[in-house]
């Protein structure tokens, strides 16, 4: 049986593709066969939505709404309600808060230059993995403008969530490529945390976090810096890790 998403065989194994970035030095660039996406944060702004709804279940369950904040960032729900609210019925509050988020549409748009970026990519050279289920992220892709990815990985399709590698892997395997020779693009710690696990190299965005909170060694500040190039040019070196050394 073919994975739901996968690509044709006949376009699983793109071309290397060579991407720039504005934070290394002229004519230098990061050589992959692949893009994966982290959604909200680093393709789409939806911070206005996901504060109102958190904010407005920690009121009703006086739970510190900056604390859960910071740990709901990249995580699925349901995650995130195990960790601060473990006396809670879990399966109630997931599914009051799928509720309210698939309701709250308001100020959904897309990261700049994330449209340009995306029209750069042929469909078997990037996906998409959030820990949004499969309706939220279509909703909030819409509402953004932004295509929707050939493939998608979304919380309902995997067992665990970020920081867990699963979906980086997931839509490596789908894509047909290596996860070595994939590159994420990542706002949250619990993601970058599962891009490494999956042996893949990080580019850190800071929509979400300080810089200094994302332990990259390449960050940009939003996706105009970065950029697909197809003529040849002078490659970074691989490095055994994509931390500051």
């Amino acid at each position: 049986m073919k994975p739901r998403n996968s690509l044709p065989a006949a376009h699983a194994v793109p071309r290397t593709l060579r991407l720039g970035l504005s934070v290394l030095p002229q004519g230098h660039s990061l050589t992959c066969d692949a893009v994966l996406f982290d959604m909200d944060g680093t393709l789409i702004d939806s911070r206005a939505c996901l504060e109102q709804t958190w904010r407005a279940w920690c009121a009703r369950h006086g739970l510190d709404v900056d604390a859960v904040l910071r740990i709901s960032h990249g995580r699925q729900n349901g995650d995130t309600v195990r960790i601060v609210a473990p006396h809670l019925d879990r399966d109630n509050e997931i599914a009051a808060l799928a509720r309210a988020q698939e309701d709250c549409r308001d100020g959904i748009v897309a990261v700049r230059g994330a449209r340009r970026l995306l029209a750069q990519l042929a469909p078997a050279r990037w996906a998409v993995v959030t820990s949004a289920w499969r309706r939220l992220a279509e909703i909030r892709l819409e509402c953004a403008g932004l295509p929707l990815p050939s493939v998608l990985i979304t919380a309902d399709e995997i067992q665990r969530g970020k920081p867990n590698p699963a979906g980086y892997l997931s839509a490596a395997a789908r894509l047909g490529i290596k996860p070595a020779a994939c590159v994420v693009v990542e706002d949250a710690p619990a993601g970058i945390a599962a891009a490494r696990a999956a042996g893949m190299r990080v580019i850190g965005i800071t929509t979400t976090v300080r810089r200094e909170e994302l332990g990259c060694q390449w960050v940009i500040d939003d996706l105009m810096s970065l950029t697909v190039r197809t003529r040849p040019g002078r490659d970074v070196e691989q490095p055994s890790s994509d931390r500051d050394t």
